[in-house]
């Protein structure tokens, strides 16, 4: 219930709202994507894993507003990204790892770390870079197989918002 009210303040907001579906502007948001999880492994290469995993993040981000801009939704704010996932597309699963995603990129993004402590080593950041490329391509796949009834059907649950 309290996410439904907070997508329908972005929707008053124009923060969220419908447009026309584009096939063009999903494709460009893939090809972003590519490239943040390109910077992401080069970022892992060079020891930098706060950056890994904020490139990760917008790997997974930039996945997401393609799949949005192939239904006809545009978002400008990531955690009614992450809602949407969860209350239009019920995926509940990519909602969990979004989310998950979400908190570390801020945390990474925004806190420091205690003087000569990493907030995340090489394994761990090398693992969240595979889920990030996973999360990517199942969302992929999902996207490949919407039939224009069931991005009808989306679009109808997002307007009920």
């Amino acid at each position: 219930m309290r996410n439904l009210k907070f997508l329908s303040k972005l929707k008053n907001e124009k923060s969220l709202k419908s447009v026309e579906p584009s096939d063009e502007i999903s494709k460009a948001y893939l090809i972003k994507s590519d490239k943040c999880l390109q910077v992401s492994k080069l970022a892992l290469e060079a020891e930098i894993y706060e950056n890994a995993v904020s490139e990760a993040y917008y790997s997974i981000y930039n996945t997401v507003m393609s799949l949005f801009f192939k239904c006809g939704i545009k978002c400008e704010n990531h955690s009614g990204a992450v809602i949407l996932i969860k209350e239009i597309f019920h995926l509940e699963i990519q909602h969990m790892i979004f989310s998950e995603f979400k908190k570390d990129r801020i945390d990474n993004q925004y806190y420091i770390p205690i003087l000569d402590t990493e907030p995340i080593n090489k394994e761990k950041c090398n693992e969240r870079i595979n889920t990030a490329q996973r999360f990517c391509i199942e969302l992929r796949a999902y996207m490949g197989n919407l039939t224009i009834q069931d991005i009808n059907d989306i679009r109808q649950r997002f307007e009920e918002i």
